[in-house]
C-alpha cells in the first residue's frame, strides 16, 4: 500500500543513492512498513480497523509527509522506505519502531534534539504539518551551517505534560 505519490526506495542501493546524490537539499527518509497503521494514509473505509485497535483515526505519517512535500521541495526531498523490503538498515540505524523518520544532508546523518533522549531519529507520528515543516527547516538551516546536531523548535519531552 503506502503512498503512491512519494517516491519509494526499493533497495539499499536506492537508499544510498538518494542520500549520496542530493547536494543542496535535506534528504528525509521515512523508514517503516507501508501496511502499518502509523504509516499508511487514513481512508474512511479503514475506519473499522482504527476502531478495533487502540488508536484513533487521524492522519498517518505518510499522509502528513505527502502534504508537506510540496512546501519543502526547495530545501528537502522526502522518500519512503519499507523496512521489510530493505532490511539492511534495521540494525545500522536501530529501526525497531513501526515508523521512523531520519534526516541526511550531504551524505551525513543529521541529528535533532527533540528532548526525548533519542537524537538520531523521529520515531513517533507527527500529525501537525506545520510542526514537521518547522523541524525539517530547522535541520536544514543547521546543516547548511555545518552543524551535526540541531535543536528542535519544539521540546517533545514529557517533563511539563501532566
Amino acid at each position: 500500500m503506502g503512498s503512491v505519490v512519494l517516491p519509494h526506495l526499493p533497495t539499499a542501493w536506492h537508499v544510498d543513492q538518494a542520500i549520496l546524490s542530493e547536494e543542496d537539499r535535506l534528504v528525509v527518509i521515512r523508514f517503516g512498513r507501508d501496511w502499518d497503521k502509523d504509516c499508511r494514509p487514513y481512508h474512511p473505509d479503514l475506519l473499522i480497523s482504527f476502531q478495533s485497535s487502540n488508536s484513533r483515526p487521524g492522519m498517518a505519517q505518510d499522509e502528513v509527509l505527502y502534504k508537506v512535500a510540496d512546501r519543502v521541495k526547495n530545501f528537502a526531498v522526502i522518500y519512503l522506505c519499507d523496512i521489510d523490503q530493505v532490511p539492511d538498515f534495521k540494525q545500522m540505524y536501530e529501526l525497531y519502531d513501526p515508523m521512523t523518520i531520519m534526516f541526511f544532508f550531504r551524505n551525513k546523518h543529521m541529528m535533532c534534539d527533540f528532548g526525548t533522549g533519542n537524537n538520531n531519529k523521529l520515531n513517533w507520528v507527527l500529525e501537525d504539518k506545520q510542526e514537521l515543516i518547522d523541524i525539517i527547516e530547522a535541520i536544514y538551516r543547521g546543516a547548511k551551517k555545518g552543524r551535526g546536531l540541531v535543536v528542535s523548535p519544539k521540546d517533545y519531552s514529557t517533563r511539563y505534560r501532566y
